[in-house]
Protein backbone atom coordinates (compact mmCIF):
# COMPACT_ATOMS: atom_id res chain seq x y z
CA UNK A 1 0.00 0.00 0.00
CA UNK A 2 2.20 2.40 1.14
CA UNK A 3 4.55 1.58 -2.33
CA UNK A 4 1.17 1.85 -4.27
CA UNK A 5 0.70 6.01 -2.01
CA UNK A 6 4.51 6.73 -3.36
CA UNK A 7 3.77 5.56 -6.98
CA UNK A 8 1.03 7.83 -7.00
CA UNK A 9 2.11 10.74 -5.48
CA UNK A 10 5.29 10.43 -7.76
CA UNK A 11 3.38 10.58 -11.04
CA UNK A 12 0.72 13.57 -9.35
CA UNK A 13 3.91 15.48 -8.44
CA UNK A 14 5.44 14.65 -12.11
CA UNK A 15 2.76 16.63 -13.94
CA UNK A 16 3.60 20.02 -15.20
CA UNK A 17 1.94 22.65 -13.75
CA UNK A 18 0.84 25.20 -16.46
CA UNK A 19 2.56 28.15 -16.32
CA UNK A 20 1.22 31.37 -14.87
CA UNK A 21 -0.58 33.76 -17.65
CA UNK A 22 3.21 36.09 -17.57
CA UNK A 23 5.38 37.36 -19.84
CA UNK A 24 8.74 35.45 -18.76
CA UNK A 25 10.74 37.90 -20.93
CA UNK A 26 13.39 39.70 -19.14
CA UNK A 27 13.27 43.72 -18.48
CA UNK A 28 15.13 43.83 -22.02
CA UNK A 29 12.86 41.84 -23.42
CA UNK A 30 14.74 38.26 -24.03
CA UNK A 31 12.89 35.19 -23.97
CA UNK A 32 14.02 33.67 -20.82
CA UNK A 33 14.08 29.40 -20.68
CA UNK A 34 12.13 27.43 -18.12
CA UNK A 35 15.39 26.72 -16.10
CA UNK A 36 19.27 26.84 -17.02
CA UNK A 37 21.84 23.90 -17.06
CA UNK A 38 25.14 22.99 -17.84
CA UNK A 39 26.36 22.51 -21.53
CA UNK A 40 29.33 25.05 -21.06
CA UNK A 41 32.77 23.03 -21.45
CA UNK A 42 35.10 26.17 -21.95
CA UNK A 43 38.07 27.24 -19.75
CA UNK A 44 36.56 30.27 -19.16
CA UNK A 45 33.59 29.38 -16.86
CA UNK A 46 36.50 28.21 -14.38
CA UNK A 47 38.59 31.24 -13.41
CA UNK A 48 38.41 32.56 -10.12
CA UNK A 49 37.74 36.22 -9.07
CA UNK A 50 40.83 38.67 -9.35
CA UNK A 51 41.89 36.47 -12.43
CA UNK A 52 41.99 37.63 -16.23
CA UNK A 53 38.94 38.31 -17.61
CA UNK A 54 37.98 39.40 -14.32
CA UNK A 55 34.62 37.93 -14.98
CA UNK A 56 33.65 37.54 -11.52
CA UNK A 57 35.20 40.18 -9.99
CA UNK A 58 38.82 42.53 -10.08
CA UNK A 59 39.92 41.26 -6.52
CA UNK A 60 40.43 37.51 -5.55
CA UNK A 61 38.78 38.20 -1.94
CA UNK A 62 36.23 41.38 -3.35
CA UNK A 63 34.31 42.61 -0.40
CA UNK A 64 36.41 40.49 2.42
CA UNK A 65 38.89 43.06 2.18
CA UNK A 66 37.19 45.93 1.29
CA UNK A 67 33.57 46.93 1.43
CA UNK A 68 32.48 48.93 -1.56
CA UNK A 69 32.08 52.50 -0.98
CA UNK A 70 29.04 53.65 0.16
CA UNK A 71 28.68 57.30 -1.67
CA UNK A 72 25.00 59.05 -1.55
CA UNK A 73 24.68 61.42 -4.45
CA UNK A 74 23.33 64.81 -2.74
CA UNK A 75 23.12 68.46 -3.18
CA UNK A 76 20.62 70.88 -3.15
CA UNK A 77 20.21 75.13 -2.24
CA UNK A 78 23.30 76.64 -1.18
CA UNK A 79 27.06 74.98 -0.57
CA UNK A 80 26.23 76.22 2.98
CA UNK A 81 22.91 73.79 3.08
CA UNK A 82 24.51 71.24 1.58
CA UNK A 83 27.77 71.29 3.67
CA UNK A 84 25.47 70.38 6.20
CA UNK A 85 23.81 67.86 4.74
CA UNK A 86 27.17 65.84 3.75
CA UNK A 87 28.44 66.32 7.05
CA UNK A 88 24.91 64.70 8.28
CA UNK A 89 25.54 61.68 5.89
CA UNK A 90 29.71 61.31 7.26
CA UNK A 91 28.53 60.76 10.82
CA UNK A 92 25.83 58.61 10.03
CA UNK A 93 28.37 56.48 8.12
CA UNK A 94 28.76 57.13 4.42
CA UNK A 95 32.24 56.19 3.26
CA UNK A 96 32.35 59.14 0.22
CA UNK A 97 30.59 62.05 -1.30
CA UNK A 98 28.88 62.07 -4.72
CA UNK A 99 28.13 65.96 -5.79
CA UNK A 100 24.58 66.64 -7.32
CA UNK A 101 25.08 70.04 -8.76
CA UNK A 102 21.82 72.22 -9.69
CA UNK A 103 20.67 72.73 -14.12
CA UNK A 104 22.43 76.42 -14.01
CA UNK A 105 26.19 75.08 -13.10
CA UNK A 106 25.77 71.96 -15.02
CA UNK A 107 24.46 73.95 -18.10
CA UNK A 108 27.26 76.65 -17.32
CA UNK A 109 25.23 79.65 -16.24
CA UNK A 110 25.74 81.79 -13.45
CA UNK A 111 23.01 82.02 -10.89
CA UNK A 112 22.01 86.01 -12.03
CA UNK A 113 21.84 84.55 -15.80
CA UNK A 114 18.83 84.91 -16.66
CA UNK A 115 18.21 81.73 -17.39
CA UNK A 116 19.08 80.42 -14.38
CA UNK A 117 15.83 82.57 -12.59
CA UNK A 118 13.55 79.63 -10.86
CA UNK A 119 16.30 76.67 -11.24
CA UNK A 120 19.31 77.58 -8.89
CA UNK A 121 19.57 74.82 -5.75
CA UNK A 122 16.51 73.32 -7.40
CA UNK A 123 17.73 70.08 -8.38
CA UNK A 124 21.02 70.15 -6.59
CA UNK A 125 23.79 72.52 -5.38
CA UNK A 126 24.80 75.81 -6.86
CA UNK A 127 28.72 76.14 -7.16
CA UNK A 128 29.97 79.43 -9.19
CA UNK A 129 32.83 79.90 -8.16
CA UNK A 130 35.86 78.63 -6.37
CA UNK A 131 34.35 80.66 -2.81
CA UNK A 132 31.40 78.23 -3.70
CA UNK A 133 33.35 75.06 -3.89
CA UNK A 134 35.19 75.84 -0.93
CA UNK A 135 32.10 76.18 1.37
CA UNK A 136 30.61 73.33 -0.25
CA UNK A 137 33.69 71.26 1.44
CA UNK A 138 34.55 73.53 4.35
CA UNK A 139 35.70 70.90 7.49
CA UNK A 140 35.50 68.00 5.54
CA UNK A 141 38.98 66.19 4.91
CA UNK A 142 39.27 65.96 1.02
CA UNK A 143 42.76 63.62 1.66
CA UNK A 144 40.72 60.95 3.52
CA UNK A 145 36.80 61.22 1.52
CA UNK A 146 36.53 60.36 -2.08
CA UNK A 147 34.65 62.80 -4.17
CA UNK A 148 32.44 62.20 -6.87
CA UNK A 149 31.48 65.06 -9.21
CA UNK A 150 28.40 64.52 -11.31
CA UNK A 151 29.26 67.41 -13.80
CA UNK A 152 29.26 66.87 -17.77
CA UNK A 153 29.52 70.15 -20.03
CA UNK A 154 31.69 72.44 -17.92
CA UNK A 155 33.20 69.03 -16.01
CA UNK A 156 36.86 70.41 -16.51
CA UNK A 157 35.96 73.78 -14.93
CA UNK A 158 34.64 72.33 -11.97
CA UNK A 159 37.34 69.60 -11.59
CA UNK A 160 39.73 73.17 -11.98
CA UNK A 161 37.96 74.81 -8.98
CA UNK A 162 38.46 71.56 -6.55
CA UNK A 163 42.40 71.59 -7.74
CA UNK A 164 42.17 75.17 -7.11
CA UNK A 165 40.73 74.61 -3.97
CA UNK A 166 43.52 71.68 -2.72
CA UNK A 167 46.26 74.25 -3.29
CA UNK A 168 44.59 76.84 -1.47
CA UNK A 169 44.38 74.36 1.82
CA UNK A 170 48.21 73.24 1.65
CA UNK A 171 46.98 69.83 -0.01
CA UNK A 172 49.09 67.70 -2.45
CA UNK A 173 46.27 67.08 -5.11
CA UNK A 174 48.25 63.57 -6.09
CA UNK A 175 46.61 62.50 -2.72
CA UNK A 176 43.13 63.44 -3.46
CA UNK A 177 40.81 60.61 -4.28
CA UNK A 178 37.56 60.64 -6.44
CA UNK A 179 36.19 60.55 -9.83
CA UNK A 180 34.74 63.01 -12.04
CA UNK A 181 31.87 61.93 -14.45
CA UNK A 182 33.46 64.46 -17.08
CA UNK A 183 31.45 61.73 -20.09
CA UNK A 184 31.03 64.04 -22.68
CA UNK A 185 29.85 61.55 -25.20
CA UNK A 186 26.80 60.16 -22.94
CA UNK A 187 25.37 63.54 -23.09
CA UNK A 188 24.54 63.60 -27.00
CA UNK A 189 23.52 59.93 -26.55
CA UNK A 190 21.39 60.27 -23.84
CA UNK A 191 21.04 63.18 -20.60
CA UNK A 192 21.58 66.40 -23.21
CA UNK A 193 23.09 68.44 -20.92
CA UNK A 194 25.89 69.41 -23.65
CA UNK A 195 27.18 72.39 -24.19
CA UNK A 196 30.16 72.32 -26.56
CA UNK A 197 29.79 70.39 -29.74
CA UNK A 198 31.50 66.58 -30.10
CA UNK A 199 35.02 66.87 -30.96
CA UNK A 200 35.82 69.84 -28.59
CA UNK A 201 34.09 68.03 -25.64
CA UNK A 202 36.08 64.80 -26.40
CA UNK A 203 39.30 67.00 -26.31
CA UNK A 204 38.40 68.70 -23.11
CA UNK A 205 37.71 65.11 -21.61
CA UNK A 206 41.31 64.25 -22.46
CA UNK A 207 42.59 67.54 -21.54
CA UNK A 208 41.49 66.01 -17.80
CA UNK A 209 42.80 62.40 -18.31
CA UNK A 210 46.16 63.83 -19.74
CA UNK A 211 46.78 66.58 -16.27
CA UNK A 212 45.57 63.22 -13.81
CA UNK A 213 48.12 60.88 -15.34
CA UNK A 214 50.84 63.41 -15.40
CA UNK A 215 49.68 65.04 -11.65
CA UNK A 216 46.62 62.72 -9.95
CA UNK A 217 47.72 59.07 -9.83
CA UNK A 218 44.69 58.32 -7.13
CA UNK A 219 41.69 60.27 -9.02
CA UNK A 220 39.67 59.42 -11.79
CA UNK A 221 39.59 61.75 -14.27
CA UNK A 222 36.14 60.54 -15.79
CA UNK A 223 33.29 58.40 -14.85
CA UNK A 224 31.75 56.55 -18.23
CA UNK A 225 28.26 56.84 -17.30
CA UNK A 226 25.51 54.00 -18.82
CA UNK A 227 23.26 55.42 -15.83
CA UNK A 228 21.52 57.90 -18.07
CA UNK A 229 21.86 56.12 -20.97
CA UNK A 230 19.70 53.54 -19.35
CA UNK A 231 17.83 55.91 -17.62
CA UNK A 232 16.34 57.10 -21.10
CA UNK A 233 15.01 53.19 -21.81
CA UNK A 234 18.52 51.33 -22.94
CA UNK A 235 18.29 47.77 -22.33
CA UNK A 236 21.11 46.09 -20.43
CA UNK A 237 23.35 45.08 -23.27
CA UNK A 238 22.82 48.93 -25.02
CA UNK A 239 23.84 50.57 -22.14
CA UNK A 240 26.52 48.64 -21.87
CA UNK A 241 27.99 48.50 -25.20
CA UNK A 242 26.71 52.53 -25.55
CA UNK A 243 28.70 52.99 -22.18
CA UNK A 244 31.96 51.04 -22.66
CA UNK A 245 31.99 52.29 -26.51
CA UNK A 246 32.30 55.42 -24.87
CA UNK A 247 35.21 54.42 -23.15
CA UNK A 248 36.96 53.27 -26.28
CA UNK A 249 36.57 56.53 -27.77
CA UNK A 250 38.01 58.14 -25.06
CA UNK A 251 41.23 55.99 -24.84
CA UNK A 252 41.34 56.37 -28.59
CA UNK A 253 41.86 60.10 -28.61
CA UNK A 254 43.91 59.79 -25.56
CA UNK A 255 45.80 57.74 -27.66
CA UNK A 256 46.53 60.09 -30.80
CA UNK A 257 47.33 62.88 -28.15
CA UNK A 258 50.33 60.52 -27.40
CA UNK A 259 49.59 59.49 -24.28
CA UNK A 260 50.29 55.59 -23.56
CA UNK A 261 47.55 53.54 -22.58
CA UNK A 262 49.02 52.19 -19.09
CA UNK A 263 49.33 55.56 -18.00
CA UNK A 264 45.76 57.00 -18.28
CA UNK A 265 43.38 53.56 -18.17
CA UNK A 266 44.17 52.35 -14.63
CA UNK A 267 41.89 55.33 -13.39
CA UNK A 268 39.14 55.43 -16.05
CA UNK A 269 36.23 54.54 -14.30
CA UNK A 270 32.33 53.39 -15.29
CA UNK A 271 28.88 54.41 -13.87
CA UNK A 272 26.17 51.46 -14.65
CA UNK A 273 22.34 51.63 -13.44
CA UNK A 274 20.89 48.66 -11.29
CA UNK A 275 17.79 47.98 -12.46
CA UNK A 276 14.84 45.78 -11.46
CA UNK A 277 15.48 42.68 -13.53
CA UNK A 278 17.94 41.23 -10.54
CA UNK A 279 19.81 38.32 -12.40
CA UNK A 280 20.30 40.37 -16.11
CA UNK A 281 22.05 43.75 -14.06
CA UNK A 282 24.42 40.94 -12.32
CA UNK A 283 25.14 39.71 -15.84
CA UNK A 284 26.22 42.83 -17.01
CA UNK A 285 28.31 44.06 -14.99
CA UNK A 286 30.34 40.49 -15.16
CA UNK A 287 30.28 40.77 -19.07
CA UNK A 288 31.53 44.78 -19.01
CA UNK A 289 34.67 43.49 -17.09
CA UNK A 290 35.08 40.57 -19.26
CA UNK A 291 34.42 42.87 -22.64
CA UNK A 292 36.88 45.28 -20.96
CA UNK A 293 39.89 43.23 -20.43
CA UNK A 294 39.80 41.84 -23.44
CA UNK A 295 39.30 45.05 -25.08
CA UNK A 296 42.41 46.43 -23.10
CA UNK A 297 44.58 43.77 -23.76
CA UNK A 298 44.44 42.74 -27.08
CA UNK A 299 43.42 46.09 -28.98
CA UNK A 300 44.93 48.46 -27.04
CA UNK A 301 47.72 46.94 -26.05
CA UNK A 302 47.61 47.41 -22.27
CA UNK A 303 50.21 45.70 -20.43
CA UNK A 304 49.34 46.53 -16.66
CA UNK A 305 46.80 44.74 -14.55
CA UNK A 306 45.26 47.03 -13.93
CA UNK A 307 44.96 49.05 -16.83
CA UNK A 308 42.48 45.80 -17.64
CA UNK A 309 40.51 45.63 -14.43
CA UNK A 310 37.06 47.64 -15.13
CA UNK A 311 35.85 49.65 -11.91
CA UNK A 312 32.63 51.13 -11.65
CA UNK A 313 30.21 52.93 -9.50
CA UNK A 314 26.27 52.11 -9.13
CA UNK A 315 23.30 54.07 -8.66
CA UNK A 316 19.76 52.48 -8.32
CA UNK A 317 17.31 52.92 -11.01
CA UNK A 318 15.41 56.51 -10.33
CA UNK A 319 13.53 55.66 -13.51
CA UNK A 320 12.09 52.34 -11.46
CA UNK A 321 10.98 54.58 -8.95
CA UNK A 322 7.12 54.99 -8.59
CA UNK A 323 5.29 58.23 -7.16
CA UNK A 324 2.59 55.87 -6.54
CA UNK A 325 3.22 54.22 -2.95
CA UNK A 326 6.49 55.85 -2.71
CA UNK A 327 7.50 53.63 0.79
CA UNK A 328 7.67 50.65 -1.59
CA UNK A 329 10.95 52.26 -3.24
CA UNK A 330 12.69 51.47 -0.21
CA UNK A 331 12.09 47.95 -1.12
CA UNK A 332 13.11 48.17 -5.05
CA UNK A 333 16.30 50.08 -3.96
CA UNK A 334 17.26 47.37 -1.57
CA UNK A 335 17.15 44.50 -4.38
CA UNK A 336 19.02 46.92 -7.11
CA UNK A 337 22.14 47.49 -4.84
CA UNK A 338 21.99 44.00 -3.69
CA UNK A 339 22.19 42.71 -7.44
CA UNK A 340 24.87 45.82 -7.67
CA UNK A 341 26.70 43.81 -4.93
CA UNK A 342 26.65 40.90 -6.02
CA UNK A 343 27.75 41.90 -9.32
CA UNK A 344 30.96 43.50 -8.01
CA UNK A 345 30.48 46.98 -7.92
CA UNK A 346 32.94 49.11 -6.19
CA UNK A 347 30.76 51.68 -5.05
CA UNK A 348 27.39 52.27 -4.81
CA UNK A 349 24.51 55.03 -4.52
CA UNK A 350 20.91 54.25 -3.22
CA UNK A 351 18.11 55.92 -4.56
CA UNK A 352 15.68 57.66 -1.68
CA UNK A 353 12.20 56.68 -1.29
CA UNK A 354 10.81 60.78 -2.34
CA UNK A 355 12.85 61.14 -5.52
CA UNK A 356 10.22 60.95 -7.91
CA UNK A 357 8.35 63.93 -5.68
CA UNK A 358 11.71 65.65 -4.64
CA UNK A 359 15.12 66.14 -3.46
CA UNK A 360 15.95 63.58 -0.57
CA UNK A 361 14.88 64.64 2.79
CA UNK A 362 16.77 64.15 5.53
CA UNK A 363 14.94 60.81 6.94
CA UNK A 364 15.08 59.39 3.44
CA UNK A 365 18.55 60.08 2.78
CA UNK A 366 18.88 58.29 5.70
CA UNK A 367 16.97 55.38 5.23
CA UNK A 368 18.84 54.78 1.81
CA UNK A 369 21.64 54.92 3.46
CA UNK A 370 20.85 52.41 5.93
CA UNK A 371 19.84 50.07 3.11
CA UNK A 372 23.24 49.96 2.00
CA UNK A 373 24.46 49.25 5.37
CA UNK A 374 22.01 46.44 5.70
CA UNK A 375 23.55 44.98 3.04
CA UNK A 376 27.26 45.20 4.20
CA UNK A 377 26.44 43.78 7.35
CA UNK A 378 23.15 42.16 7.86
CA UNK A 379 22.81 39.81 4.79
CA UNK A 380 25.90 37.89 4.46
CA UNK A 381 25.98 38.61 0.45
CA UNK A 382 29.61 40.52 0.85
CA UNK A 383 30.90 37.59 2.80
CA UNK A 384 31.78 35.35 -0.52
CA UNK A 385 33.70 37.11 -3.74
CA UNK A 386 30.56 36.52 -6.64
CA UNK A 387 28.70 33.48 -5.21
CA UNK A 388 26.32 33.24 -8.41
CA UNK A 389 29.49 32.51 -10.77
CA UNK A 390 28.81 28.89 -11.63
CA UNK A 391 24.91 29.79 -11.60
CA UNK A 392 24.03 28.57 -15.12
CA UNK A 393 21.36 31.02 -15.56
CA UNK A 394 23.93 33.83 -14.74
CA UNK A 395 26.48 32.75 -16.87
CA UNK A 396 23.98 32.22 -19.83
CA UNK A 397 23.07 36.21 -19.36
CA UNK A 398 26.80 36.79 -18.86
CA UNK A 399 27.45 35.17 -22.34
CA UNK A 400 24.29 37.01 -24.18
CA UNK A 401 24.28 40.34 -23.02
CA UNK A 402 28.62 40.13 -24.63
CA UNK A 403 27.46 39.00 -27.76
CA UNK A 404 24.91 41.43 -27.80
CA UNK A 405 27.27 44.33 -26.96
CA UNK A 406 30.57 43.03 -29.41
CA UNK A 407 27.19 43.27 -32.48
CA UNK A 408 26.69 46.72 -31.01
CA UNK A 409 30.26 47.65 -32.00
CA UNK A 410 30.41 46.19 -34.98
CA UNK A 411 27.31 48.57 -35.59
CA UNK A 412 28.98 51.73 -34.52
CA UNK A 413 32.13 51.40 -36.23
CA UNK A 414 30.33 50.59 -39.52
CA UNK A 415 28.63 53.43 -39.17
CA UNK A 416 32.10 55.49 -39.09
CA UNK A 417 32.56 55.77 -35.16
CA UNK A 418 31.10 57.23 -32.68
CA UNK A 419 31.03 60.82 -33.70
CA UNK A 420 29.09 60.08 -36.60
CA UNK A 421 26.86 58.23 -34.65
CA UNK A 422 25.85 60.45 -32.64
CA UNK A 423 25.93 63.23 -35.66
CA UNK A 424 23.10 60.46 -37.49
CA UNK A 425 21.30 60.25 -34.47
CA UNK A 426 21.81 56.27 -34.18
CA UNK A 427 22.25 55.87 -29.97
CA UNK A 428 18.80 57.90 -30.12
CA UNK A 429 17.50 55.95 -32.15
CA UNK A 430 18.05 52.32 -30.58
CA UNK A 431 17.45 53.82 -27.29
CA UNK A 432 13.99 55.54 -28.34
CA UNK A 433 12.84 52.07 -29.56
CA UNK A 434 13.66 50.30 -26.26
CA UNK A 435 11.80 53.00 -24.39
CA UNK A 436 8.80 52.73 -26.54
CA UNK A 437 8.61 48.91 -26.08
CA UNK A 438 9.22 48.66 -22.41
CA UNK A 439 6.52 51.71 -22.29
CA UNK A 440 3.79 50.17 -23.69
CA UNK A 441 4.61 46.51 -21.85
CA UNK A 442 3.47 48.53 -18.83
CA UNK A 443 0.85 50.71 -20.45
CA UNK A 444 -0.87 47.09 -21.42
CA UNK A 445 -0.29 45.95 -18.12
CA UNK A 446 1.83 43.04 -19.62
CA UNK A 447 4.37 44.19 -16.96
CA UNK A 448 3.58 44.72 -13.93
CA UNK A 449 4.67 48.03 -11.48
CA UNK A 450 2.96 47.82 -8.05
CA UNK A 451 1.04 50.54 -7.27
CA UNK A 452 1.31 51.85 -10.89
CA UNK A 453 -0.71 49.64 -13.10
CA UNK A 454 -1.62 47.29 -10.21
CA UNK A 455 -2.38 46.72 -6.66
CA UNK A 456 -3.46 50.26 -6.71
CA UNK A 457 -4.26 52.27 -4.07
CA UNK A 458 -6.97 55.24 -5.07
CA UNK A 459 -7.73 56.23 -1.60
CA UNK A 460 -4.19 57.15 -1.31
CA UNK A 461 -2.38 60.18 1.07
CA UNK A 462 1.17 61.11 0.64
CA UNK A 463 2.54 60.60 4.16
CA UNK A 464 6.08 61.28 3.51
CA UNK A 465 8.26 64.59 3.99
CA UNK A 466 9.00 66.57 0.79
CA UNK A 467 11.97 68.93 0.78
CA UNK A 468 11.28 72.07 -0.83
CA UNK A 469 13.94 74.31 -1.98
CA UNK A 470 12.98 77.93 -1.66
CA UNK A 471 13.79 81.57 -3.64
CA UNK A 472 16.44 82.68 -0.70
CA UNK A 473 18.55 79.73 -2.13
CA UNK A 474 18.45 81.72 -5.74
CA UNK A 475 18.68 85.30 -3.82
CA UNK A 476 21.75 83.91 -1.80
CA UNK A 477 23.71 82.88 -4.75
CA UNK A 478 23.22 86.09 -6.83
CA UNK A 479 24.89 88.15 -3.85
CA UNK A 480 27.31 86.11 -3.11
CA UNK A 481 28.40 86.21 -7.06
CA UNK A 482 27.62 90.23 -6.59
CA UNK A 483 30.45 90.86 -3.86
CA UNK A 484 32.76 88.59 -5.65
CA UNK A 485 32.92 90.58 -9.14
CA UNK A 486 33.33 93.74 -6.44
CA UNK A 487 36.39 92.49 -4.74
CA UNK A 488 38.30 90.60 -7.03
CA UNK A 489 41.28 92.06 -9.27
CA UNK A 490 39.25 92.12 -12.68
CA UNK A 491 42.64 93.61 -14.57
CA UNK A 492 44.17 90.60 -13.31
CA UNK A 493 41.32 88.33 -14.03
CA UNK A 494 41.74 89.23 -17.72
CA UNK A 495 45.02 89.06 -18.19
CA UNK A 496 44.26 84.99 -17.03
CA UNK A 497 40.82 84.95 -19.26
CA UNK A 498 43.19 85.75 -21.82
CA UNK A 499 45.86 83.56 -21.83
CA UNK A 500 42.91 80.84 -21.59
CA UNK A 501 41.38 82.25 -24.75
CA UNK A 502 45.04 81.42 -26.19
CA UNK A 503 44.91 77.93 -24.75
CA UNK A 504 41.67 77.45 -26.37
CA UNK A 505 42.52 78.62 -29.43
CA UNK A 506 46.07 76.80 -29.74
CA UNK A 507 44.28 73.34 -28.47
CA UNK A 508 46.78 73.32 -25.49
CA UNK A 509 45.72 71.35 -22.58
CA UNK A 510 43.21 73.84 -19.80
CA UNK A 511 43.40 72.37 -16.75
CA UNK A 512 46.56 74.65 -15.85
CA UNK A 513 44.93 77.98 -16.90
CA UNK A 514 41.63 77.23 -15.54
CA UNK A 515 43.35 76.74 -12.32
CA UNK A 516 44.71 80.43 -12.18
CA UNK A 517 41.47 81.44 -13.30
CA UNK A 518 39.68 80.15 -10.61
CA UNK A 519 41.88 81.07 -8.34
CA UNK A 520 41.27 84.54 -9.54
CA UNK A 521 37.90 84.72 -9.08
CA UNK A 522 36.75 83.56 -12.43
CA UNK A 523 33.09 82.22 -12.43
CA UNK A 524 31.54 79.22 -14.37
CA UNK A 525 29.36 81.40 -16.18
CA UNK A 526 32.42 83.63 -17.27
CA UNK A 527 34.34 81.03 -18.02
CA UNK A 528 31.98 79.01 -20.48
CA UNK A 529 30.78 82.20 -22.43
CA UNK A 530 34.26 81.79 -23.18
CA UNK A 531 34.68 78.61 -24.23
CA UNK A 532 31.60 79.02 -26.28
CA UNK A 533 33.39 82.10 -28.13
CA UNK A 534 35.96 79.87 -29.49
CA UNK A 535 34.73 76.23 -30.01
CA UNK A 536 30.68 77.12 -30.67
CA UNK A 537 27.83 75.36 -29.07
CA UNK A 538 26.07 72.01 -29.89
CA UNK A 539 22.30 72.17 -31.40
CA UNK A 540 21.09 68.56 -32.20
CA UNK A 541 20.28 68.51 -35.92
CA UNK A 542 19.22 64.92 -36.98
CA UNK A 543 15.72 64.31 -38.35
CA UNK A 544 14.84 67.79 -38.97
Amino acid sequence: MKKLFNLLNDKKMSKKIPNREKNFNSLSGNKLKEYYSSDKKSDKYNIDPGTFPYTRGIHKNMYRGKLWTMRQFSGFSTPEKTNERYKYLLNNGQTGLSVAYDMPTLMGYDPDHELSSGEVGVCGVNVASLDDMETLFEGIDLEKISVSQTINGPAIILFAFYVALAKKNGIDISSLRGTLQNDAVKEYIAQKEFIFPPKPSIKLVVDVIEFCSENRPLYSPVSISGYHIREAGSTAAQELAFTLNSGFTYIEAALERGLKIDDFAPRLSFFFNSHMDFFEEIGKYRAARRIWAHKLKNEYGAKSENSLKLKFHTQTAGCSLTAQQPENNIVRTAYEAMSAVLGGTNSLHTNSLDETLALPSEKAAKIALRTQQILAHETGVPNVADPLGGSWYVEEITDRIEDEANEYFKAIKNLGGTVTAIEDGYFQKKIGESASIYQESIDSNERIIVGLNDFIDKDEKLEIEILKISQEAQDIQEEKIKRLREKRDNALLNKKMKKLRNACENNLNLVPCLVEVAEHGGTVGEIVELMKSVYGEWEESFGI
